[in-house]
């Protein structure tokens, strides 16, 4: 079904009169980054221009004139709707960097492109945490004025490396590909809560919801409670389907919500805390664990550069956490950094939630917008099939950008 478009393009007429469309007319097809399942085709239209505009410039700061540099790459959604869209809205001036990761090349653009505003990802950040570099000392970094990062929760960590190391704080923020645009943010005018995703922005009504024992998602009205994350259906950007799958489409929505498949919860103060995604929470002992909890705890110790938790199946507790680790230089994997770790993360975070087993790793499966694959990493430890992993960032790559970190 697929058609070769070179051959299809010499064949068409070079006359062309523009199509008159209408803001509900589908105008893209994000796919998915797959960390859950095979990757899905959300089907999003014209009218999406409209909340691009909006949240590039309340929660990104995009205004005419403005430096800016979101290092996504275009064909996934962020780099479509805030590389793309949202920065021609504002009329600003877009830096473009198509080679791989490199540490000393993406300071050097910062430096010599003048950023204003810098646009990337948890996995960026904590590659650069990595580094034994102090920026500031050998690039002129004083364009630049906010920092956001997206495409898996930013752990604490990294907003506090921020302020030491660049001295200004990564701003968090939280939405998908069904979303089309940023749901929940760190905005530019709040004060920044640490692993926070921050609040909704103008116009979206979020909430955390209880599913009940008959199937009604209620909300949750209490602080600090558990739930499923959940959006009230109507802003511009939203998803209008998944490709050839309407029955799965229709199971995104409930009692009046887009259920996002996201757990989290709400302090007093109305910031969104992410707990994990449905599908990766971790039974075990009677006890409800976030990988993202875990992951955070581990990530404080001086010797870890990324974490990946899952839960491996146990006949007595149901799941026993475990995590995987790469390391930061010059540390080296041995059994005694091994209990190290079992013993900073019971002193963190309780021996019920804490990782019973640590296995060191190089580097772990992302997927190429940089996101852990945590369902890889567990068939891989199971033995079970891995499934999709067309989205899997190649070996090559990692490969390659291992060799930038220092020995």
């Amino acid at each position: 079904g697929c058609v070769a478009l070179g051959p299809a393009l010499r064949a068409a007429s070079p006359e062309f009169e523009t199509v008159r469309t209408d803001p509900e007319d589908p105008a893209l097809i994000h796919f998915t980054s797959g960390t859950t399942g095979k990757p899905k085709g959300a089907v999003h239209v014209h009218n999406a221009v409209l909340y691009h505009a909006f949240s590039g410039r309340k929660a990104l700061g995009l205004t005419p004139g403005t430096i800016y540099w979101c290092t996504a790459d275009p064909g996934w959604v962020t780099g479509t709707s805030y590389g793309i869209s949202a920065p021609l809205c504002h009329g600003v001036t877009m830096i473009v960097d198509e080679a791989e990761f490199d540490a000393e090349r993406w300071y050097r653009i910062l430096e010599e492109q003048q950023v204003n505003v810098w646009y990337t990802a948890p996995t960026a950040i904590r590659r650069l945490m990595r580094l034994d570099l102090d920026p500031l000392a050998e690039y002129d970094l004083s364009h630049l004025r906010f920092v956001a990062s997206v495409g898996e929760p930013l752990n604490p960590e990294a907003v506090a490396w921020g302020i030491e190391t660049l001295h200004l704080p990564i701003h968090d923020n939280w939405w998908q590909t069904e979303t089309g645009g940023l749901m929940i943010s760190n905005f530019t005018a709040m004060d920044i809560r640490p692993g926070s995703m921050g609040r909704p922005l103008p116009g979206v009504e979020a909430a955390v919801l209880e599913k009940t024992e008959d199937g009604a998602f209620v909300p949750i009205t209490e602080p600090y409670a558990e739930g499923h994350l959940a959006l009230k259906p109507g802003w511009p950007s939203m998803f209008r389907g998944y490709l050839h799958d309407d029955e799965r489409y229709a199971k995104c929505f409930a009692d009046g919500w887009y259920i996002s498949g996201d757990l989290a919860e709400i302090d007093e103060d109305g910031y969104f805390w992410f707990i994990g995604r449905a599908d990766d929470i971790i039974k075990t002992a009677g006890h409800m664990v976030g990988p993202f909890e875990v992951e955070s705890a581990l990530l404080e110790h001086p010797a870890v550069a990324e974490a990946g938790v899952i839960g491996v199946p146990d006949p007595v507790i149901g799941q026993v956490v475990k995590a995987f680790v790469a390391l930061k230089p010059p540390y080296e994997p041995s059994e005694e950094l091994r209990l190290e770790l079992i013993g900073f993360g019971r002193k963190k975070l309780g021996s019920a939630v804490a990782p019973k087993l640590i296995q060191f790793e190089e580097n772990l499966p992302k997927t190429r917008s940089g996101k852990i694959m945590r369902r890889l990493l567990k068939a891989r430890d199971l033995g079970l099939p891995e499934g999709d992993t067309s989205t899997l960032e190649t070996e090559e790559k990692g490969e390659e950008e291992s060799k930038l970190m220092p020995a």
